[in-house]
């Protein structure tokens, strides 16, 4: 692991979940109303397409939420004093050298 020891970043389902919920009910509304406005004996071949739509559209929202949940708890989890303190010796390092 060549020194950097690994940081969990993993996020609770429960959070992604509930930082949705307001999405997935606004979803599940809008797939029951264009069931609702299909012409009756067509509900299925009414809405299906609308549905799929909607679905698509919900299933990218919520794989990029999820997706920025893990980003963003990687990024709380790492340390960025610990990449500064080898930095800060190269720097030094090299101001020594230069000064020789």
């Amino acid at each position: 692991m060549d020194g950097v020891s690994k940081v969990s970043s993993q996020v609770s389902p429960k959070q992604l979940s509930e930082s949705l919920r307001h999405e997935v009910e606004s979803f599940l509304e809008s797939v029951m109303q264009a069931v609702n406005e299909a012409p009756d004996g067509e509900w299925i071949g009414g809405s299906e397409e609308q549905v799929r739509n909607l679905a698509a559209e919900f299933r990218e929202r919520v794989f990029q939420e999820a997706v920025q949940q893990r980003i963003d708890a990687a990024e709380a989890a790492f340390s960025p004093s610990a990449g500064n303190e080898d930095r800060s010796r190269h720097e030094a390092g090299r101001g020594q050298a230069a000064g020789q």
